[in-house]
């Protein structure tokens, strides 16, 4: 019975985040996977070209 006393005391100390703070850092996470997406897709469309040429020269 103490731990679920201390438990519900901490969890009165937490500062819990706003509606607003929550959409916005929820909006910050999609938008910064869809850059890093979009990023990585660059980044292997490059380097599958490099590589197409290259096997292509070679053979």
């Amino acid at each position: 019975m103490q731990y679920v006393r201390d438990v519900k005391t901490e969890v009165a100390r937490v500062t819990w985040p706003s509606r607003k703070e929550t959409l916005i850092t929820t909006g910050l996470v999609l938008a910064l996977s869809a850059l890093a997406a979009v990023f990585f897709l660059v980044v292997d469309k490059i380097v599958q070209f490099a590589m197409t040429l290259l096997f292509q020269y070679g053979g």
